[in-house]
């Protein structure tokens, strides 16, 4: 049986002796995850909580970048190309916070949510002196 009472399949040994990885295909809880990287945070619970401040980081960072506007000091073109950079950034981190995501743990989730609802707050809320929508 592996954690939380789950039937799980045995790792097999898959070409050249490595051993293939079966990943949760279902919300779960607990610190024993991979998040976006192999082994990453592993075992360690403070690693685990890294892996946390990472993701709420990253939601954060989101919500900063869509609603950041550039300067109408700069030229049209400049302006323009200053939008693409901000738009390709904010694509970056939303696939990389998704993919976070897709390691099904719901403490990831949960700061994914946080993130967003602070970085919502922060920056497009008005609580920091950004835009009132």
């Amino acid at each position: 049986m592996g954690e939380h009472g789950m039937a799980m399949a045995p790792a097999a040994a898959g070409a050249h002796g490595r051993r293939k990885r079966y990943m949760h295909m279902t919300f779960y809880w607990g610190k024993n995850s991979e998040i976006l990287f192999t082994g990453w945070p592993g075992a360690n619970g403070g690693m685990y909580a890294l892996a946390l401040v990472a993701v709420f980081a990253l939601a954060v960072l989101l919500e900063f970048l869509g609603s950041s506007r550039v300067s109408s000091s700069l030229s049209s073109r400049r302006r323009a190309a200053a939008a693409g950079a901000v738009h390709a950034m904010r694509v970056g981190v939303a696939y990389l916070l998704m993919l976070a995501l897709m390691s099904f743990n719901v403490g990831v989730l949960l700061a994914a949510v946080a993130g967003h609802a602070v970085g919502y707050l922060v920056f497009r809320a008005g609580l920091c002196g950004g835009e009132q929508t």
